[in-house]
C-alpha cells in the first residue's frame, strides 16, 4: 500500500508544547500511535507510520522532553512518559489504541499497559531494548556504536540532531530510569495480543534463539517475529517488512514475508504464544 504523508501539528499537554504528526486514515479507522526510542523523536518512525497511515488513524508524537516538543520542569521517567502518552491520547480524543514502539518506546508501551490496561487494544514492540543486556551504560554505548554502522546512512541526519538536542545529562538520567524499569516482567505480564519484532543484526538485543527461549517461559499472548538482516532502528531501515508484519498481525493473518519489499531482508515467525489470536486463514 502506498505511503501517505502525515500532517505536522502542535498541542499542549500538562503545560508542555508537544509536537506530533497525524493522519486521519479512512472513516472509522482504528487509532494507532507510534512511540519513539531513547533520545530520538518520532521522525525516524515515519517510514513505517506512513505505510500504515492509509489503514489506521495514525499519531506520531514527540514525547515531552524529546525531539521538537518542549521540556517539562523535571525529566520524565518511564511511568511518567506512559502518563504523558495517555494525556496526549486524551487530548486527541482517543479512548483505545494500538501502540507501536521502538526501543525505549516499548518500555513506555509496557508501562501504559500496566497503568491503563483498558485503553490498549494491541501492542507492537519493535526491538524492545532496555534490559540487563544493555547494562551498564558503557556497554550500551558500545552496542549503540556497533548498531550505528549497521543502520542505513540516511538515519544519520535524522538521529544526530535529535541526540544533540536531547543532550548528555538527559541521556544519563534516562538510561538510569530505564535500568530501574522492570521491562521483562512487564512484557511477560501483557495480556493483550502482542507482536514482538526483532532484527537478526541488532547488537542491542540478545540473539533471536535466546529471545524465543524467554518468550516460551510463559503462556503469553506474544507472537515473535525476526526480520533477517535488520539492526535496531527497524521502523526506519525496514519499513516495508515491518508494516507488512504489523498489517498481518492486526488482521490475525499468518505472519509471512512480503516478497515485494525491496532488499534481501525477510521476515519470519519463530514463536506464537498459546494465547495469541488464532490465525484467520491457513
Amino acid at each position: 500500500m502506498a505511503a501517505q504523508s502525515l500532517a505536522e501539528r502542535w498541542t499542549v499537554i500538562d503545560g508542555v508544547r508537544v509536537f506530533y504528526r497525524e493522519s486521519p486514515g479512512p472513516p472509522g479507522a482504528a487509532p494507532m500511535m507510534h512511540l519513539h526510542g531513547f533520545g530520538l523523536s518520532g521522525r525516524y518512525l515515519l517510514p513505517t507510520a506512513e505505510r500504515l497511515a492509509g489503514e489506521f488513524r495514525t499519531l506520531v508524537p514527540d514525547l515531552p522532553g524529546f525531539g521538537r516538543s518542549g521540556r517539562p520542569r523535571e525529566p520524565l521517567d518511564v511511568p511518567e512518559l506512559a502518563h504523558a502518552a495517555a494525556a496526549f491520547l486524551d487530548d486527541r480524543g482517543v479512548e483505545q489504541v494500538t501502540l507501536v514502539g521502538n526501543s525505549m518506546g516499548c518500555a513506555v508501551i509496557c508501562e501504559f499497559a500496566h497503568l491503563y490496561p483498558e485503553r490498549l487494544d494491541r501492542a507492537v514492540l519493535v526491538a524492545p531494548a532496555g534490559g540487563l543486556h544493555n547494562q551498564p551504560l558503557r556497554r550500551a554505548v558500545q552496542q549503540l556504536a556497533r548498531d550505528g554502522i549497521r543502520e542505513p546512512f540516511g538515519l544519520i541526519p535524522v538521529a544526530v540532531p535529535d541526540y544533540l538536542r536531547f543532550g548528555v545529562p538527559s541521556t544519563v538520567r534516562m538510561f538510569r530510569a530505564l535500568t530501574r524499569y522492570p521491562a521483562l516482567d512487564r512484557l511477560l505480564a501483557l495480556d493483550i495480543p502482542t507482536l514482538v519484532v526483532v532484527g537478526s543484526a541488532d547488537p542491542l538485543m540478545p540473539a533471536p534463539p535466546r529471545i524465543k527461549e524467554v518468550a516460551g517461559q510463559t503462556d503469553s499472548h506474544v507472537i515473535l517475529v525476526v526480520i533477517h538482516g535488520a539492526a535496531h532502528a527497524i521502523n526506519f531501515s525496514h519499513p516495508g517488512e515491518l508494516a507488512n508484519v504489523t498489517r498481518l498481525f492486526m488482521s490475525n493473518r499468518p505472519i509471512r514475508d512480503d516478497p515485494d519489499s525491496p532488499g534481501d531482508a525477510r521476515a519470519y515467525e519463530i514463536h506464537r504464544g498459546v494465547h495469541a489470536p488464532p490465525v484467520a486463514d491457513a
